[in-house]
């Protein structure tokens, strides 16, 4: 793998980094291409791309029934893929891990095989505005089903979670604290070793979103000693996968979410015993290439070092912040901090509908996002219908940045904002 030299106290080297991404070097309506949609699906480097096609071209075969040699030599990356997810997260055992086709999909997961099983009538379940929808909905339906409550931890002008709130509406009545690790949209990092140390304080257990704290930052479970903890692998440099960890003992005691083969251990005409896991879990063939690929996204991670990764993001998130604040008129939605912030900015240009402000920058060769990203209730409590967002990683460096700024500019020029 080509890969970045590194120098800790110089963060990583960005140029480098590029040259390991080949969909970076094109162009876009005449323009370098500029990717700044990094929270909605990363850029894959080349030694992903590598792996997934040597496997189609060398190793074809499914997993966990064929004796041959193609199919053990499946099966043996794709297990080897779920080993280097434990460790990654430092799970206790690769049994903890199941491969999903999303974080949103992990979520549900656990509010059917969990929180059907678990949930009464007048017991109460508790997000935050922060949230993206996946990890919404799903208690939604599962309150409306068991009767009970959804109660939501409110943010503070700053996109902060409400402190003197959490220990009021997390009380004995809780079953199940639902909450990001960090905001898709405010860029918000949570107090999430506090909320995870109340819930339990009450008994209840704890569901954490990392589908954009895992790619950005160092993460281990065993630390936190969260109980489920959800992630994707679009989203750190690897294929469309998800991740379900989760502690062995709560899995054990979960019946199946999804029926068919492979998570089962006998069928009868009338009655199954479920596989051990994690396969209980996963119902079918799975995302073979796709596990192959994570794992690969994983390598090239850990030798980038999760530390660094951070690292980067925190100057870049500054150096942009800076920035954004000098643009006349402008609304930044979360912290005014990078340290208390991911690599994640969005943004309202009075005037402007978001969707015309990205399409401006599309026409500059500038990937944004626009609209509600999955986040109405967030959106909701500061008054904006949508925003523009711009989103950070490994292959992000500040002239990106300046031409983010130029390009806004002229947005403000065009809606006399």
């Amino acid at each position: 793998m080509s890969i970045a030299t590194l120098e800790i106290k110089k963060g990583l080297n960005v140029a480098a980094i590029r040259e390991d991404f080949p969909i970076l070097h094109q162009m876009v309506n005449g323009k370098p291409l500029v990717y700044l949609d990094s929270t909605a699906t990363s850029q894959k480097p080349e030694a992903v791309i590598q792996v997934m096609d040597a496997y189609y071209r060398k190793t074809n075969a499914n997993v966990h029934r064929g004796v041959y040699a193609l199919a053990e030599e499946a099966t043996a990356q794709y297990e080897g893929a779920r080993k280097k997810t434990q460790k990654f997260i430092n799970a206790k055992s690769y049994r903890e891990i199941i491969f999903t086709r999303n974080a949103t999909e992990g979520l549900n997961l656990v509010a059917y095989a969990w929180g059907r099983k678990n949930i009464r009538a007048g017991d109460e379940i508790v997000t935050t505005q922060l949230e993206h929808h996946s990890n919404i909905v799903p208690w939604q339906l599962l309150a409306q089903e068991k009767n009970a409550t959804l109660r939501f931890i409110p943010v503070d002008d700053q996109g902060q979670l409400r402190a003197d709130q959490i220990e009021t509406l997390i009380n004995p009545k809780t079953k199940i604290v639902a909450c990001t690790m960090m905001s898709n949209v405010a860029g918000t990092i949570t107090p999430i070793r506090d909320l995870i140390a109340r819930a339990h304080a009450v008994g209840a257990i704890t569901v954490v979103d990392g589908a954009q704290a895992v790619p950005h930052m160092p993460v281990d479970v065993q630390e936190l000693n969260c109980d489920f903890l959800a992630f994707s692998g679009h989203k750190m440099l690897a294929p469309f996968i998800g991740i379900l960890y989760g502690k062995r003992e709560l899995l054990e005691a979960m019946e199946p979410f999804l029926g068919g083969g492979d998570m089962i251990r006998e069928v009868h005409m009338h009655e199954s015993k479920w596989n051990e896991l994690p396969y209980k879990f996963e119902a079918g063939t799975p995302a073979i290439a796709e596990a192959i690929g994570l794992g690969a996204a994983i390598d090239y991670l850990n030798e980038l070092g999760m530390e660094n990764v951070r690292a980067h993001e925190i100057e870049l998130t500054d150096y942009a912040l800076n920035k954004l604040r000098a643009v006349d008129g402008l609304t930044i939605v979360g912290p005014a901090r990078a340290e208390e912030r991911g690599g994640v900015i969005a943004f309202a240009v009075p005037n402007a509908h978001p969707h015309d402000v990205a399409t401006i920058f599309d026409r500059e060769g500038i990937c944004v996002r626009a609209g509600h990203h999955c986040a109405m209730p967030l959106h909701e409590r500061f008054n904006l219908p949508a925003t523009t967002r711009a989103s950070f990683y490994v292959y992000n460096y500040p002239d990106e940045v300046d031409r983010l700024v130029e390009t806004l500019e002229k947005v403000r020029e065009i809606f006399k904002s």
